[in-house]
């Protein structure tokens, strides 16, 4: 039988206000043809919603916020 995880089954709490903000806003940038980190933190600063540490979204602040976010 092949195994397969549910994304849902992987949730270690249910996702903040700001998370589902945030996979939002990825997801119109996906939808919108935006499938590069560049692209990504460039669409993500001029319609928010903005990094939790800091004013607006570098690569290296996109990245250790996802890296955070994994490992709550």
């Amino acid at each position: 039988m092949d195994r397969y995880l549910e994304p849902h089954q992987a949730r270690r709490h249910e996702p903040t206000q700001y998370e589902s903000l945030l996979g939002d806003a990825i997801e119109r940038a996906y939808a919108a043809g935006t499938h590069d980190l560049a692209g990504l933190v460039a669409y993500l600063n001029r319609t928010g919603p903005g990094p939790q540490d800091g004013d607006v979204w570098t690569e290296a602040i996109y990245i250790a916020q996802m890296a955070r976010m994994a490992e709550e």
